[in-house]
């Protein structure tokens, strides 16, 4: 029997032959939580544990709810699953599906919204002050041959510098409202964020000075990114901008890898026209054992980890699943990102 979706726009669980939900790839979650939710939900579920294309397309060729990890869904793999309803992501960002195809071929896709959102920002937070204070310098010369070493430049006074931040959305400014007492001023710049008076209060009232992406760039000591990854943003911070930031300013990224040309950033830590750089994300995951981020002391390097608490392990996985049943029990998903045709 095949399974269609009924008149209503739901996915119809009630029949013989329940719809099917297939996880790809799950090396660092444990899905049992989502199972049991789509189970409970009338939904037969698969684990392929594979990022592969060609395996995820063999074992999901039936599917109505796609759940990834990490694998990319190209349109190839969505043309080549006629039932999908719904890729539904366990992450904020979505540049990994192909969201026009989605949409034309009246597919859903959903990420997870606010999940993490305290845990990225205070991860930002953490690795911001550990590369300002370089302590991946002096956590390596404090042995008893070079323990009086100092850096080249000495670390400011957060006090006496400016904090510049990317993106205003849920994350950037959770991360101003951790940083604002720290900071002597902290600016921001947003170009998709409206200019109500509501959100001007807000900023207001957080302390965080919204101005344009030029006098971010050109005040910012240490500037943190939080953007998603567009066209327009891919590569945004390259040498041409890194060379209009000021002298020793410091780079944070916990957003999405290809934002930053890490050869230009590793050239301009080198030359020091930027004192160091915190990432947890890279363009390419795992990097290469040749990448210029890896195996330096003036850069912060943690493995994509900014979301990850005891309470988002199972958030990510629960919304994940649940935007499938949302969609099976009333049409729509609960957190979108697109309109399906």
């Amino acid at each position: 029997m095949t399974h269609t979706a009924d008149t209503t726009g739901t996915i119809d669980t009630s029949g013989t032959a329940r719809p099917v939900a297939v996880y790809t790839d799950v090396e660092d979650t444990d899905p049992a939580i989502g199972i049991d939710l789509l189970e409970a939900a009338g939904f037969e579920v698969r684990v392929l544990g594979t990022r592969d294309p060609a395996e995820i397309v063999a074992g999901a060729a039936d599917a109505t709810v796609l759940l990834p990890g990490y694998a990319s869904v190209t349109r190839e793999m969505i043309e080549a699953m006629p039932q999908l309803r719904i890729v539904a992501l366990m992450s904020m960002g979505f540049d990994y599906v192909d969201l026009d195809a989605a949409t034309e071929h009246g597919v859903w896709v959903t990420n997870v919204p606010g999940a993490a959102t305290e845990e990225v920002a205070t991860h930002a937070l953490a690795i911001l002050l550990a590369a300002t204070r370089q302590l991946g310098f002096y956590q390596a010369s404090a042995r008893p041959g070079t323990w009086n070493d100092r850096a080249t430049t000495p670390p400011p006074r957060l006090s006496e510098t400016t904090l510049g931040i990317i993106g205003l959305g849920k994350i950037g400014r959770e991360l101003v409202r951790l940083a604002r007492p720290l900071f002597g001023e902290v600016v921001g710049y947003d170009p998709m964020l409206p200019d109500t008076p509501e959100i001007r209060a807000d900023l207001d009232a957080l302390g965080v000075r919204r101005t344009s992406l030029e006098d971010v760039r050109r005040s910012a000591n240490v500037l943190s990114l939080h953007l998603p990854l567009t066209p327009e943003t891919e590569h945004m911070i390259d040498a041409a901008f890194i060379a209009e930031m000021p002298a020793g300013a410091v780079l944070v990224n916990v957003s999405r890898g290809a934002l930053i040309d890490h050869v230009a950033l590793a050239a301009a830590l080198d030359a020091g026209q930027l004192s160091g750089a915190a990432l947890d994300v890279l363009e390419t995951e795992p990097p290469t054992a040749d990448h210029p981020m890896l195996g330096r002391d003036d850069v912060v390097l943690t493995p994509h980890i900014a979301y990850f608490s005891a309470r988002t392990e199972i958030e990510y996985v629960r919304i994940q699943a649940q935007n499938a049943v949302t969609l099976a029990q009333t049409g729509a998903p609960d957190s979108p990102v697109n309109r399906p045709a």
